[in-house]
């Protein structure tokens, strides 16, 4: 085929090897090609200018900029982009916030090759590709569980390990505004405490460590 007529991909992920060995995947199919690898979201927005993909197959967890800033980023300048996500990230927060900035495919990292050239070749075609464990994961999470600014800051500071005094003095708020804010969590995250709270916002990925 004719290199003028195949997919051409764009690969971002912080680890050589992973860029290395996806590469070779797409590489050895008849109808794709890799134009370009990406170390960090900075570069994912600089390669995607220079080489305008049809596909850019996109890591969340990036040094600096995220791999959902640098899809917002670029959907901003080019809205019809085409993002296939290739992640560890499995919690229903991440794929919702991918989603929600313009993603078309979701895929986990250690699920089968083949999943990784039909999600590419799904989305080149104008279409999305959302395996069956990516459509659980988004359809347990609960409806209004969506916090705001000030509630995710006082959860990462929950998942430091703060205490509500020290949450409020890093905020500059009182503890009292403190003890509010992490009730409203407790309650959107349906958590009976702290510690719940804590370990499922890790396990949805509200919160990284």
């Amino acid at each position: 085929m004719s290199e003028t007529r195949k997919i051409r991909v764009l690969i971002v992920d912080d680890h050589p090897l992973m860029r290395v060995g996806v590469a070779a995947i797409i590489d050895g199919q008849a109808t794709m090609m890799t134009v370009a690898q990406a170390g960090t979201g900075e570069e994912a927005v600089e390669l995607y200018e220079q080489h305008r993909p049809d596909v850019t197959l996109m890591d969340l967890r990036l040094p600096r900029m995220s791999g959902v800033e640098a899809i917002r980023t670029i959907r901003r300048r080019h809205p019809q982009a085409r993002f296939v996500v290739l992640t560890t990230y499995e919690g229903d927060e991440d794929i919702h916030q991918a989603l929600e900035v313009g993603t078309q495919g979701y895929i986990i990292k250690g699920m089968p090759y083949d999943l990784l050239l039909q999600a590419l070749e799904r989305v080149h075609a104008g279409g999305r590709f959302l395996p069956p464990p990516i459509k659980r994961a988004l359809a347990s999470r609960m409806p209004d569980s969506d916090l705001s600014q000030r509630e995710r800051q006082v959860l990462e500071l929950l998942v430091a390990g703060k205490s509500n005094k020290g949450i409020g003095e890093l905020l500059g708020i009182t503890e009292a505004t403190v003890k509010s804010h992490v009730s409203a969590i407790l309650m959107r995250l349906n958590a009976e405490d702290r510690t719940q709270a804590v370990v499922s916002a890790l396990q949805r990925g509200l919160v990284h460590i």
